[in-house]
């Protein structure tokens, strides 16, 4: 895939990439893109680009209790950062995580996920960022995830 910096990175983009970048296991967890954040609102100062992705609920994804489990939710943050840098840059750019660093603060049932992701650096040679993994069901914040990601020739 050719590296574009300068193109327009559309919601359409996001989801072809989401098909064909990521492994087939990653594809099985029916991630959906539902926003793109990637030009700055004129009112607000600490603004960050960012994507918003959905994890569909699915017994399949829960642990033992009906909970679901680490596992999946640190694939769903991983895959929003690597969507939200994409955003932020405008366009397809290989990269790598370098690290992943999840705080579990409560468990999530019976819901779809939804991260929030935010690129807090984009740089030439390495990106950062932050992840809030959300239960859909009630907003309220299960997971927060930091991250740094190697970017790689195109």
């Amino acid at each position: 895939m050719q590296t574009q910096p300068e193109a327009e990175f559309c919601l359409d983009d996001a989801r072809r990439i989401l098909g064909e970048v990521f492994a087939p296991w990653v594809q099985d967890l029916n991630l959906a893109v539902e926003r793109l954040e990637h030009a700055p609102p004129a009112d607000v100062a600490d603004w960050q680009p960012g994507a918003l992705l959905r994890m569909p609920f699915s017994e399949r994804l829960c642990r033992n209790g009906g909970v679901v489990c680490g596992q999946a939710l640190m694939a769903l943050a991983d895959t929003a950062m690597v969507i939200a840098i994409l955003a932020a840059n405008r366009g397809y750019r290989p990269m790598t995580t370098v690290d992943q660093t999840t705080h579990f603060m409560r468990a999530i049932s019976a819901s779809d996920v939804l991260a929030d992701a935010r690129v807090v650096r984009l740089g030439r040679t390495m990106s950062f960022g932050r992840v809030t993994l959300l239960s859909a069901a009630d907003g309220k914040p299960a997971a927060m995830v930091s991250s740094a990601f190697a970017m790689l020739p195109g």
